[in-house]
């Protein structure tokens, strides 16, 4: 009798669980802070969208003695939305594993593939958009003395509001997106009044930030993180001491999204007995109101 060997080998002999052991996934918060309001037009007509701007119309003086009207040509001025960015994933799963493992495995791991899609596309978005706020919307709380600690958080908070309203942006659907270290400042400091942030019970009770300034408030750890050299973790020479957190605020107007393709298949393998699962994420994203998002270059004191 032949000797076994290769998949059967390794896992007949085994008794595998039906419970698979719990993994944690960061939070994203892309759908919450982006517009997606060409998705549709690019999902039925292609990889792009001309996004036309709203007219800016001057206002004259009008000298009913010596009337005089001056017509303003209308522009054609326009953004590109390009659905140029992808992401995928592929595995395999062997027959007799999933025999032996008598749990759904495809099912289970394409569902972890989804959320690593998600925090994937969050720290790519996240990492490069704030490279496009508006010059005058950036917000220095990296320097020396300019730290943020629990007593001047709030300040800070209030500064890049304090942008926005200069810039004549809604107060509407502002957001405000923060590292858990900020977020467990705001918790330390006198903002744990739950009447300061509009709720009836402290933020200390119930874990909630809720609203600080007009900003509804998210946690996340996708944003991006730079040492004053501009390198980020990974890189060769990068400075811990001098890490800061690249904090994003503003509107749904700051920033576009549109996904035009996401697609999951499974096929039989050629070469095994077992099935292998693919899929697909197409999508692009555009900064196309840099005056409605700020920068807040952020440094733990």
């Amino acid at each position: 009798m032949p000797l076994i060997t290769g998949s059967a080998a390794n896992f007949i002999p085994e008794i595998w669980s039906k419970k698979l052991n719990a993994r944690f996934y960061a939070s994203t918060v892309l759908m919450q802070i982006a517009n997606r309001n060409w998705e549709g037009e690019i999902k039925s007509a292609g990889s792009k969208v001309m996004i036309r701007q709203t007219p800016s119309i001057n206002i004259g003086t009008y000298d009913p003695m010596s009337p005089s009207v001056s017509y303003q040509n209308l522009g054609e001025e326009k953004l590109e939305l390009l659905i140029d960015q992808a992401r995928s994933f592929a595995f395999k799963v062997d027959d007799v594993l999933k025999a032996q493992a008598d749990i759904n495995l495809i099912n289970e791991a394409t569902q972890d593939a989804a959320e690593n899609m998600k925090i994937a596309i969050d720290r790519q978005v996240l990492g490069t958009v704030y490279a496009d706020v508006a010059a005058s919307n950036v917000v220095d709380a990296a320097s020396s003395g300019n730290e943020i600690t629990k007593d001047n958080i709030l300040d800070v908070i209030i500064t890049a509001a304090q942008k926005l309203d200069e810039q004549n942006i809604p107060e509407s659907g502002r957001w405000l997106v923060l590292p858990p270290w900020m977020c467990a400042m705001i918790k330390k400091s006198d903002f744990r009044d739950a009447s300061l942030a509009g709720d009836t019970v402290s933020i200390a009770r119930n874990g909630r930030l809720g609203i600080v300034d007009r900003f509804t408030i998210y946690m996340s750890n996708n944003l991006a993180i730079t040492d004053a050299t501009g390198k980020k973790p990974g890189d060769t020479g990068y400075a811990a001491a001098t890490a800061r957190t690249k904090v994003m605020a503003g509107t749904k107007h700051f920033l576009s999204f549109a996904s035009q393709f996401n697609n999951v298949e499974t096929l039989r393998l050629e070469n095994q007995f077992g099935d292998g699962v693919r899929g697909l994420n197409v999508f692009g994203y555009k900064v196309v109101k840099p005056e409605a998002g700020v920068l807040l270059d952020a440094k733990k004191g």
